[in-house]
Formats: structure tokens, sequence, C-alpha cells
């Protein structure tokens, strides 16, 4: 894998490097936010690996301008700031993973395997559909009857697990794994509030409501009755 290292602090990008090199990665590395939001938006990486904390520009702010470019590349945060809220904040930039320093060489992998194995976004079926909703997974837009809808990076991935799963309970365990990739509770209403964040762009104004709550099981996105 080709992977991008924004990381300021010497001696950890350099282990970095050292035990990506001899799994037998190609590693390039910017040890400030300006240089590494330049290649990352003039490369292409099979991987970024970004610290949050950085000269000049910092990790949320790489993050939410790749993903306004429409960079699709997997991202992982390694950074000291550790806290529920700061592990939101970066997933809802746009991050797909968040590690907390200090940490196991052998966990970084196992991240860095999970994010290769994962489908790319783009599939032979690049446009998702429900009544009058779509999303282009491509271009990373979203309309419905013809109006665009402005989404931020979370509640576009939010949106997009809801679609493919049209028609089906989804669980805020569910949400919580595969949109937030948090295995535990984070004991917040990160859910609840993208929820309503959602239907306020997406049923608000529009004829039907989409999203439905099912009281005691979850939520479904499915065509009006």
């Amino acid at each position: 894998m080709k992977i991008l290292i924004i990381e300021d602090d010497p001696e950890t990008a350099t282990y970095l490097q050292n035990g990506l090199w001899q799994h037998h990665h190609i590693v390039e590395h910017a040890n400030n936010g300006r240089d590494g939001l330049f290649l990352a938006a003039g490369e292409t990486y099979d991987l970024m690996i970004i610290d949050r904390m950085l000269p000049g520009l910092d990790g949320l702010s790489i993050v939410k301008t790749v993903r306004s470019a429409k960079i699709l590349t997997p991202i992982l945060f390694l950074t000291t700031l550790g806290g529920i809220d700061d592990r939101v904040d970066g997933l809802e930039a746009g991050a797909d993973d968040y590690l907390v320093k200090p940490f196991a060489f052998a966990e970084l992998l196992a991240r860095i395997n999970a994010l290769a194995r994962r489908p790319p976004m783009a599939s032979t079926d690049t446009t998702l559909r429900v009544a009058d909703l779509e999303v282009d997974l491509l271009r990373r837009t979203v309309t419905r009857a013809g109006r665009r809808v402005d989404l931020q990076p979370q509640e576009f991935k939010l949106l997009e697990y809801l679609m493919r799963k049209a028609g089906h309970i989804v669980t805020r365990t569910m949400l919580l794994e595969n949109v937030w990739e948090f295995h535990f509770d984070p004991q917040t209403n990160v859910v609840e509030t993208h929820i309503s964040r959602l239907r306020s762009k997406v049923d608000r104004g529009f004829e039907g409501e989409l999203i439905h709550t099912v009281r005691g099981s979850g939520y479904v996105l499915r065509e009006p009755d």
C-alpha cells in the first residue's frame, strides 16, 4: 500500500515509517498540515494516517478539505486526543478510523489491514435511490425531488447506510458500529442528534417522510405510505 503520514513529531514519524517499510508499504511523510494537505490533494494514496494537532493546518481541517474535494481515500486519525467528543469530531469530519496514542503497532497494522479490506466506495452501482431521494456515491451529492440536499460528511455516511438498508430496521447499535465505528456505547446522543439533523434536511419541506423511528427498535428509511 502507498501510505501518507502527516505527523509533526519526528520520533513518532520515524517509528511509523520504519514499521510500515518493514511490512512492505510505500510511505511518504509530511511534518506539517499545509504540506500534508498538498500531498493529500495532489497524489494518490491507499491510506492516510493523520495527527490531529499539526503546525500550519490542523488534522480536522485537512480531512474536511480532502472530503470536500471528493477524495475518498481511507483516513485514520492517530492522535493523543482520546476523549469521546474528540473521536466523534474526527469521525464526523470524515475520518474512517481513530486510534489514540500511545498505541501498539500491531493494532495499527490490524486497523490498516481492516481499512484495506473494505470495498471501495465506487461500486458497479454508484447511485442509491429511494422514492425521490437520490444519493450519488461518486460525486458525493444528495438530491430529493430534483433539489440538492447539502450534508456534512458524517450525515452523508449515515444516509448512505440507511439507504443501503432501505426497508429494514436498523438499531442504534448498528449505526454506532457501522457509521461511527464505535464498538461500545459512547453514552452520548450522537445517533439521535444526527438522525434529527438528517430528517430536517431530507424530509422537511418535501412530500412524505422517508426516515421513520420504530419505537423500541431503531430507525427505517422507506418510501412514504
